[in-house]
C-alpha cells in the first residue's frame, strides 16, 4: 500500500527534495507549505512528471487552527497519515517576533505530533529534522545569531523525546535528522551575513552536505529500523563526541 506522507514546509530546500526523494521511492508526498503555493505546485508537478504522486497543502504550523485544518485535510482526501517529516523551521527571519522560533521550532513541532497521534497507524513514522549547532547546543559554540534558534530547536526535540514512551506503546517510530550547516540553505545564508566567520569555520572541517546527501538521510530515516529515538547525522564529524557529552 502506498504511504501518505506529509513533509511540512516543503516548498523550498530540504523539505522539497525529501517530497522528491521520498516521491521517488513510491509514496504519496502531501507538500506543506506556509505562503508560496505556487512554489509548492511547481514542486508537486515535478515530481508528477518524474512520475510520483504528491499533493499540496497550505497551513502555517504555528498557528492551532491552521495545523489542526491541515491535519484534518489529509485525513479527509486519504484516509489516513502514515509518516510525518518535521521539516518546517525557523526565527532567523528579519522581522520574527523574539518568542516566535519557540513557537515554531517547540510548540507547533509538538502540537502537530499530537494532532496526528491520532491517526497515525502501527508502524507510522515521526521524523524530526534539526542541525547540529542545535542538537549540540548544550556541550558545544553556537553561531552568533542563532541562539535562539538553536535553544528552540533543542528545546522541540527534548519535548519530542518525551513522548517517546506513547510512541512506543502504540508501535510508532521516532528518528532524530541532524546534519551541519547544509550547503545551499537559506540558513547557511542567512548565517554567513550575520557571522560569516562561523559558516567559514565549518567549512573548514570539510565539504558541507548538500541538499540532496541531507534530504536522502532524512527520508531513510522513515522506513530505517531502527530503535525509536535514534539519531541519524550527516556531516560534521568533528561534532562525533562521545556519547558522555551527548545527553541524547
Amino acid at each position: 500500500m502506498q504511504r501518505i506522507v506529509l513533509v511540512t514546509g516543503a516548498s523550498r530546500g530540504i523539505g522539497a527534495e525529501t517530497a522528491r526523494v521520498l516521491a521517488a521511492r513510491g509514496d504519496h508526498v502531501v507538500v506543506n507549505y506556509r505562503e508560496k503555493r505556487k512554489r509548492a505546485e511547481v514542486i508537486a508537478a515535478d515530481i508528477a512528471a518524474a512520475g510520483g504522486s504528491a499533493s499540496v497543502a497550505g497551513a502555517d504550523i504555528a498557528d492551532p487552527d491552521s495545523a489542526r485544518g491541515l491535519i484534518d485535510s489529509v485525513i479527509e482526501e486519504f484516509g489516513r497519515l502514515d509518516v510525518l517529516v518535521l521539516n518546517a523551521s525557523g526565527g532567523l527571519e528579519r522581522a520574527a517576533a523574539p518568542e516566535y522560533a519557540m513557537r515554531l521550532n517547540r510548540d507547533a513541532q509538538t502540537r502537530l505530533v499530537r494532532l496526528a497521534l491520532e491517526h497515525l497507524p502501527a508502524g507510522g513514522r515521526i521524523v524530526f529534522v534539526t542541525s547540529h549547532q542545535a542538537h549540540f547546543s548544550a556541550t558545544r559554540p553556537v553561531p552568533a545569531g542563532y541562539e535562539p534558534i538553536a535553544a528552540s530547536k533543542r528545546a522541540g526535540e527534548a519535548a519530542l523525546r518525551e513522548m517517546i514512551p506513547e510512541f512506543d506503546s502504540r508501535g510508532i517510530g521516532f528518528t532524530v535528522v541532524s546534519g551541519d550547516m547544509i550547503d545551499g540553505t537559506i540558513i547557511v545564508r542567512l548565517l554567513e551575513r550575520r557571522d560569516p566567520d562561523a559558516v567559514t569555520a565549518r567549512r573548514e572541517q570539510g565539504a558541507l552536505p548538500t541538499v540532496e546527501e541531507f534530504a536522502t538521510a532524512v527520508a531513510d530515516a522513515t522506513t530505517a529500523d531502527t530503535a525509536s529515538g535514534r539519531t541519524s547525522y550527516v556531516g560534521g564529524q568533528d561534532f562525533a563526541l562521545p556519547a558522555a557529552e551527548n545527553s541524547w
